[in-house]
């Protein structure tokens, strides 16, 4: 049975008309995303809507300046949200609990998922959108930019506008490679195989190997893109974001 979906010819996009995206329709698509499932019925997230040419600026360099940023005419940051829920337990009498991991991650999970419905949402309306990896490298100068009080964390940010070019499909794992029946199946050295060599073998991919003088594609990711130096640099950052921010002791 083949199903049909708009997610089939999704396309991430980093370059944006100057058409206006109006508010009215932002904040009907947020609305609309708002009815995504959440924890205990919380809504553990809030949503930074950034328009003006001076916080744009501001919040470039945290996200490397990479063009998909720079472009965009409304960056959208999704955040884990404890502080608006805290202060209404503190004025009914309740004195919250939630600067733990357990809490964190209930707050993640209900934004990712925000974020993630609104993005639909925003395709199915003509807008296109880039997620920006790099919200959690730098979360402190996202959280200056943004004025972000003790126990709100920015997760998720998402370039923004009107498509200005028809990116091509990029390529896909087989659904088959990641999905398990049942029980978790570990891979042999033959699955691997079988679902990534195809990637060493793209045109783009051969290319992208031989200018950075590798022999594979996943040297590329493990020696260029990700090292273990970088994961492990802001790892410490991160985690010492979430100490200031009221998470961790």
């Amino acid at each position: 049975m083949s199903v049909q979906s708009t997610l089939d010819n999704r396309k991430t996009i980093r370059k944006f008309s100057d058409k206006v995206v109006s508010d009215e329709l932002l904040y009907s698509l947020l609305e609309s995303a708002g009815r995504t499932s959440t924890c205990g019925n919380m809504q553990l997230y809030s949503v930074v809507i950034t328009r003006k040419p001076e916080i744009l600026k501001q919040l470039a360099p945290a996200h490397f300046s990479q063009p998909a940023c720079t472009n965009a005419p409304v960056l959208v940051t999704f955040c884990a949200d404890y502080n608006r829920f805290n202060k209404w337990c503190r004025l009914n009498n309740a004195e919250p609990g939630y600067d733990n991991v357990e809490s964190l991650l209930s707050a993640a999970v209900d934004t990712v998922a925000l974020a993630q419905s609104f993005s639909l949402l925003a395709e199915e309306n003509g807008l296109g959108i880039c997620y920006l990896g790099t919200t959690t490298y730098n979360p402190r100068p996202i959280a200056d930019a943004l004025h972000l009080p003790s126990m709100v964390v920015p997760l998720v940010t998402l370039s923004l506008g009107y498509p200005a070019e028809q990116p091509a499909l990029v390529d896909r794992l087989d659904v088959k490679s990641w999905v398990h029946s049942e029980t978790y199946s570990d891979y042999s050295d033959a699955d691997i195989h079988k679902y990534y060599d195809y990637k060493d073998q793209l045109p783009e991919n051969q290319e992208f190997i031989k200018i950075n003088k590798k022999q594979t594609l996943a040297q590329i990711f493990t020696d260029i893109r990700y090292t273990k130096k970088d994961g492990d640099f802001f790892s410490e950052a991160f985690v010492s974001f979430l100490r200031e921010q009221g998470f961790l002791h």
